[in-house]
């Protein structure tokens, strides 16, 4: 704590015993550290931990802007300048600080603490740059507050700061008053002795006499000119030196200046408010010889925040590819045919998605349960990869079918091949759990298809088709939005029959099917042909394509 402000307060406790901890609080502003750190714990958040003797008091570092660098010119108490490099330097090897272009310190005798912070360019929100590395480093750190102190009483207690002060004054008043009285005692006893030594020096040469002829002068000199035993002793230890005649003045002297100084401290004992004064004048000067100003100010700020983990990542293009088998890559950039890729042995292909780095990759199993992966974390398409069972827990026997990649404000279709399903904000299949979590409901018996992303365009049809050749298209506007779920009827299948596929068309848009080695073109003049109503059987389509594979949007 500041010296001053303790002294202030405790010269206004003493003043007025009655003041509440609120008057107190006006002179003690909270802890005082020996570094310029800002304090920014609330101030009623100090107050309540003076009134309790409990809490924890926050401190964060000091910064400025100089030519576009961020200078740290104050660290908090007994942080290490080096330590706060390296808990820096540590996030941009990890690639978590991309805003961070340099890192160095110059400090030195003029400047103990300069740490400068070089921004990537001057884009990057040096208040937000800052905050983040205050919620991660020790350029913010938070001190416990435990007031256990040895009472009046001998004990130790947790006590608040009114109640510190107020044993302490008690403690003050009393050593005070112990110190006085000791002195008082001492000069009342020179004062006896100088009163026997004045006698001796009045009585010289009966003195001398005495001490020469008697064989226990002591008590003979006791008994003639009715002494102490103290006064005796002082006189026969008396050296011949002193018995000039100057000494004799320097006694009276002396017991002149000690009759000034016990009438003085007689005074002070016998008035509680010369007591007082006397306290209240040594702990100003005390204050005045060893206070100074306070270094740590005492500055309300909003609580740092780091900055999320998927907004400090660049936002690159990437593609995401899963195989048949459930391997998982990524690789930087749109422009990859997953195609071109290889695979295991006895693996193929299965499903892709594109986005950004900073996105949740989605998997979705034929359980209908959703996962979700960061997609920056993902093994490089310059290998094979890696399986996503050794990253997630699916039930036993699920199989991957398909990969979302998109913003939180994107939809997708999810269906089964049962025929039903529903379109569901992408936040919906987020899932933190390796687990996962079920969102789509898949009957007996039936698996998930591809899911689909759905883009906002005129006019935006759903084309759905199935195993035994017939397809139905209708609007996207029929299907529901759900989050989770069976979903709606989509078209009208009966068994052996199933749905094979289905695909997002808009006004204008061209589909293929495909169907072994033979592909079928339509356009949108004959998508018109089997546009419905949801849930419709749909019509057949042409001869040889009773048996279709897979449909896709061409455009």
């Amino acid at each position: 704590h500041n010296l001053n402000e303790v002294a202030a307060a405790c010269i206004r406790l003493l003043e007025a015993p009655k003041s509440t901890l609120d008057e107190l609080c006006e002179h003690i502003q909270g802890p005082d550290y020996p570094t310029e750190a800002e304090i920014i714990t609330p101030r009623e958040d100090i107050r309540a931990m003076y009134e309790s003797g409990n809490g924890s008091i926050r401190m964060r570092a000091r910064w400025e802007r100089e030519e576009g660098d961020v200078i740290v010119t104050a660290l908090p108490h007994q942080v290490s300048g080096g330590k706060v490099l390296e808990q820096i330097a540590a996030q941009m090897q990890a690639k978590k600080l991309p805003m961070v272009d340099d890192l160095r310190d110059e400090s030195d005798h003029e400047h103990p603490t300069r740490l400068v912070i070089s921004p990537r360019s001057n884009r990057v929100n040096a208040d937000e740059l800052m905050n983040h590395l205050f919620a991660t480093t020790d350029l913010e750190r938070t001190y416990r507050v435990n007031m256990n102190m040895i009472g009046l009483d001998g004990r130790p207690q947790v006590k608040g700061l009114l109640a510190v002060l107020k044993e302490w004054l008690e403690f003050r008043k009393s050593t005070v008053t112990r110190r006085l009285q000791w002195r008082l005692d001492k000069v009342e006893q020179r004062l006896h002795i100088l009163e026997g030594l004045l006698i001796a020096y009045l009585n010289i040469d009966e003195v001398i006499h005495i001490i020469r002829t008697e064989e226990k002068p002591k008590p003979v000199l006791m008994k003639r000119f009715s002494i102490t035993d103290t006064q005796a002793e002082s006189i026969l230890e008396l050296k011949l030196r002193h018995l000039a005649k100057l000494e004799e003045m320097k006694i009276r002297g002396e017991q002149d200046e000690l009759a000034k100084e016990r009438d003085a401290l007689s005074k002070i004992l016998n008035s509680p408010t010369r007591l007082k004064n006397l306290i209240r004048d040594e702990i100003l000067a005390d204050a005045a010889t060893y206070g100074d100003a306070r270094r740590s100010p005492i500055v309300e700020r909003e609580a740092a925040q780091a900055i999320d983990e998927a907004s400090l990542i660049p936002t690159e293009p990437m593609t995401v590819v899963l195989s048949e088998m459930g391997w998982i890559r990524a690789a930087k950039g749109h422009e990859l045919d997953p195609a071109t890729l290889t695979y295991k042995s006895g693996d193929a292909f299965l499903d892709y998605a594109r986005g950004r780095s900073n996105q949740q990759a989605v998997f979705i199993d034929s359980t209908g349960r959703c996962y979700s992966l960061v997609a920056h974390s993902l093994p490089s398409a310059r290998g094979q990869g890696e399986p996503l069972s050794g990253r997630l827990t699916p039930p036993p026997g699920a199989k991957f079918r398909g990969v979302m990649l998109a913003t939180e404000k994107e939809r997708y279709v999810l269906a089964s091949d049962a025929g039903y399903g529903f379109v569901c904000p992408q936040t919906a299949t987020i899932s933190r759990n390796k687990a996962g979590k079920t969102v789509l409901s898949v009957p007996k018996g039936a698996d998930v298809l591809r899911p689909l992303r759905v883009e906002e365009a005129e006019g935006l049809h759903l084309a759905v088709v199935t195993a035994e050749g017939r397809m139905l298209a209708f609007p996207m506007s029929e299907l529901p939005e759900l989050n989770r779920g069976k979903g709606n009827k989509l078209i009208g299948v009966k068994a052996p029959d199933k749905v094979i596929g289905m695909t997002l068309v808009a006004v204008g848009g061209v589909i293929r099917l495909n169907s072994g080695k033979r592909h079928l073109s339509c356009k949108w003049s004959d998508i018109e042909n089997y546009i419905g109503t949801r849930a419709q059987r749909g019509k057949k389509l042409p001869r040889g394509f009773q048996q279709v594979q897979s449909i896709e949007t061409v455009k």
